[in-house]
C-alpha cells in the first residue's frame, strides 16, 4: 500500500522568487523523503494551484493527501482557506482522502535559521555588537496570531540577551521601521531586523525597506529553503500520515 502523496501547500504571490524559494524548498522535502511522491500547491496567485495539484495525484492513482500548509501562524487562510481547497478537492473526487496537518508555524528550530540568515546579513555591516533586535512578520487581523510571533521574538531575544521587538508588514502595529525607530529613540543605534517569512515577496520586501529607512543595521532573508524547515514539513506529514489511517 503506498504511502499517502504530501502536498506543500503556500499561499502563494505574484513575486516569482515566492514560487522558486517555496519549489526549492520543496526540493529539500524530496531530498529527504525520495520515496515519497510529494508536490507543492498555492492557495493563490501562483502555479500549480491545490486544484490542479489533487486533480494530478488522483490521476496518478493517489487517493490519500497528506496537506502540509506552509503557514507560519494559525490565520485566517489556515482556518478558512485551506479548509475549503480540502473540502472542494474532496466533493469533486469520490473516496479521496485528505488530511490537513497543523501550520509549519513558529518552530523553536527556526530560530536556529534566524540567526544564520542574520549572520549573513550582518557580514557587510562592520558591527561588531547590537543593541536590539526587531522580528518582522507578516502580520495578521487575527490577535492570537501576532501574539504568536511576539512570544517568538522574546525567546529569541533572550537566547541573544537583547531587547527584542515584534513587528508586522500589515494588519497589524508596529511595523518595521516604527519598531527600529522606537528603539533607535531609546539611545540604540546598531538594530538588526530578522525577516519572519517563508520566501521573498512584496511584504518582506516592504518590512526591509521601511528597518533600513529607519536606520537598522542589517535586515535579514527570509527562512526560505534551509534543511531545518524541510525536516519541519516532514514532521507534520507523519503526523497526518498516522491520523488518516482508519481506528
Amino acid at each position: 500500500m503506498a504511502a499517502p502523496a504530501l502536498v506543500a501547500l503556500a499561499h502563494g504571490s505574484r513575486d516569482p522568487r515566492s514560487a522558486a524559494t517555496i519549489k526549492a524548498l520543496v526540493d529539500e522535502v524530496r531530498r529527504m523523503r525520495p520515496d515519497l511522491r510529494i508536490e507543492q500547491a498555492f492557495l493563490e496567485l501562483s502555479r500549480p494551484s491545490f486544484e490542479t495539484t489533487v486533480d494530478r495525484l488522483v490521476k496518478a492513482g493517489h487517493d490519500e493527501i497528506v496537506v502540509v500548509p506552509l503557514l507560519l501562524t494559525e490565520a485566517y487562510h489556515a482556518k478558512v482557506d485551506v479548509p475549503q481547497a480540502i473540502a472542494e478537492g474532496m466533493q469533486r473526487h469520490e473516496g479521496l482522502k485528505v488530511r490537513a496537518t497543523s501550520v509549519l508555524g513558529l518552530e523553536s528550530a527556526f530560530l536556529e535559521v534566524l540567526d544564520l540568515r542574520m549572520r549573513e546579513a550582518l557580514k557587510d555591516a562592520r558591527v561588531r555588537e547590537l543593541d536590539a533586535l526587531v522580528l518582522a512578520a507578516a502580520g495578521s487581523s487575527d490577535a492570537l496570531a501576532n501574539q504568536s510571533v511576539a512570544r517568538l521574538a522574546r525567546v529569541w531575544g533572550s537566547r541573544h540577551k537583547l531587547p527584542v521587538t515584534a513587528a508586522f508588514a500589515s494588519a497589524a502595529p508596529p511595523a518595521a521601521g516604527e519598531a527600529v525607530r522606537a528603539f533607535r529613540n531609546q539611545g540604540k543605534r546598531h538594530i538588526a531586523v530578522a525577516s519572519l517569512f517563508l520566501a521573498p515577496g512584496f511584504l518582506p520586501d516592504r518590512a526591509k525597506e521601511l528597518a533600513l529607512e529607519a536606520g537598522a543595521v542589517a535586515v535579514s532573508d527570509p527562512l526560505g529553503a534551509h534543511p531545518e524547515v524541510a525536516r519541519t514539513i516532514l514532521a507534520r506529514y507523519a503526523v497526518g500520515a498516522v491520523e488518516l489511517v482508519p481506528v
